[in-house]
């Protein structure tokens, strides 16, 4: 199998490509990579599966030889502002880090959670302390918490993302870079990663055009997420981290959007393009 490119792990979302689990690693094993990110297996959060149904995705994750580059978790996301209580969160953590265990990875996607309706300064203190707390229990488990730039008091603003890094000061909270939120929540997204780049961890690749509200996503290179730009920036710099395409062309999980008809193939595209992006970008950082 193909998987790796300038040193970088690829993989992808895999509920992006087709709801049900044998469908997900189908695409994945059509792109020739050998690496997986997982969210949901057949339409059931991973925090939600019952211990036989988590034993036979670890059983199909294993026959197809694929390895997990992260867990895509629920929270602090956009379903779950700043408001809802901190226990569903802390359950969620203690069932991924079992299941990170046993598909031997170590990274759980969060995000910063969306306020609902308290003042600023509230939000602030709240949002920190729990990722604090939640960072302590991730640190029990022997998991790192990746902090993505969407949802959340820290999502599309890198001073605060720093802060929460660093305020937090573990390092079982690192961040997650994700190319093309910044169309969708109205921010430069390569500015962003500029700031934040030096505790970036994870990426996830997908493109937009439109504005704040009303992106439309598009193949990687299409848009105006300056896609190339980051990837670019990201091997200059020395990442080797994992690139995990989320492309959202089929799949919207926050729109309640699933997979669907021609999902897969457009994952597949998305990824085929992603290929193209880093061959030209490796070339152009090359030595």
């Amino acid at each position: 199998m193909r998987g790796e490119s300038a040193g970088n792990q690829l993989a992808g979302i895999g509920d992006e490509a087709a709801v049900d689990l044998t469908g997900q690693i189908a695409a994945i094993h059509e792109l020739g990579w050998s690496a997986i990110e997982l969210r949901t297996a057949d339409g059931i959060a991973l925090g939600d599966l019952d211990a036989p149904q988590f034993t036979a995705v670890r059983s199909a994750i294993r026959a197809a030889e694929l390895d997990v580059v992260c867990l895509a978790s629920r929270i602090g996301n956009w379903a779950r502002p700043i408001t809802a209580p901190l226990r569903d969160d802390l359950r969620e953590l203690d069932v991924l880090a079992e299941q990170c265990a046993a598909l031997e990875t170590r990274f759980v996607r969060i995000m910063s959670y969306p306020n609902d309706g308290l003042p600023e300064a509230e939000w602030r203190d709240r949002a920190l302390d729990r990722v604090a707390r939640l960072t302590e229990r991730a640190a029990q488990h022997g998991v790192v918490l990746v902090h993505e730039n969407c949802a959340g008091w820290a999502g599309d603003d890198a001073e605060r993302m720093l802060r929460l890094v660093t305020e937090v000061n573990s390092p079982s909270l690192r961040l997650l870079f994700d190319t093309g939120n910044g169309i969708d929540h109205g921010y430069d997204a390569h500015r962003l990663l500029e700031r934040i780049l030096p505790h970036v961890v994870h990426v996830h690749v997908k493109d937009a055009v439109g504005s704040p509200g009303n992106a439309e996503y598009v193949l990687p290179g299409d848009g105006q997420a300056r896609v190339a730009d980051c990837l670019r920036r990201l091997l200059t710099a020395g990442y080797r981290g994992p690139l995990s395409i989320e492309p959202h062309l089929a799949t919207r999980p926050h729109e309640g959007l699933r997979a669907h008809g021609s999902a897969a193939e457009l994952f597949v595209q998305a990824g085929q393009r992603l290929e193209q992006l880093l061959r030209t970008c490796s070339e152009a950082v090359a030595p």
